[in-house]
């Protein structure tokens, strides 16, 4: 168990200061950069909620316009919002901070597709979470432990390293679990946002059937 949660600060410093090697980076690289995160981020967030969308179709459906046979409309519309709160994402990036404001847009632009009503809208009854006995915080306590939360931020950010900043920012909104649906979209888009400001790269996850596959066309091609 312990090498699972081995320490490896010094591993992401490395692969960091690689990265910076190439900074600053060209208009055309950003473009690039930006695009390539949009449909990866958008495909394997929305995979990881159960979405059926594979990457491609993720892509023709973000880039393209066009609707993918056999997809319910639900998951069309978590893949077009999701690339509409990564706009803003992008937009928030240049800023030093993240505000409560900035949260529930990135929800907003996520849901306003799939349920409008609740669209950036704290959350007005208790939620469940399945496959788990933790139980989110009663509905009426949502807004004050999101202001609380909101408020620690900038203690948080000086405190912690900022991949452990980014990472307490989506265990806690993760925990508040302030919307209706759509929480863990929100927590990653605003990690992955709290990492771009501090200067890193964005973070897609993988679901675990998605690892094997990528693992096994790697192979094929050595």
């Amino acid at each position: 168990m312990s090498n699972i949660y081995k320490d490896r600060n010094q591993e992401v410093d490395k692969l960091k200061a690689e990265i910076d090697k190439y900074r600053p980076f060209s208009k055309e690289l950003i473009k690039e950069l930006q695009e390539y995160y949009r449909i990866g981020f958008a495909y394997t967030s929305n995979a990881l909620e159960g979405n059926s969308l594979t990457e491609s179709e993720t892509k023709v459906i973000i880039e393209d316009g066009l609707t993918v046979g056999g997809k319910s409309i639900r998951e069309h519309n978590e893949a077009l919002g999701h690339s509409d709160a990564y706009t803003l994402l992008e937009k928030l990036a240049g800023n030093d901070t993240i505000t409560e404001s900035d949260i529930l847009e990135l929800h907003r632009l996520f849901y306003f597709r799939i349920d409008e009503s609740k669209a950036g809208k704290y959350r007005t009854e208790q939620v469940f979470i399945s496959g788990t006995d933790y139980l989110p915080p009663k509905f009426s306590d949502v807004p004050k432990f999101m202001e609380e939360f909101v408020s620690s931020m900038h203690g948080l950010k000086k405190l912690l390293r900022p991949i452990h900043y980014a990472a307490k920012l989506h265990e806690r909104i993760a925990t508040i679990h302030p919307f209706s649906d759509g929480n863990g979209r929100t927590a990653r888009l605003v990690m992955n946002l709290a990492l771009i400001q501090a200067g890193w790269v964005s973070s897609c996850y993988y679901t675990a059937y998605t690892q094997k596959r990528l693992y096994i066309v790697y192979k094929i091609s050595q």
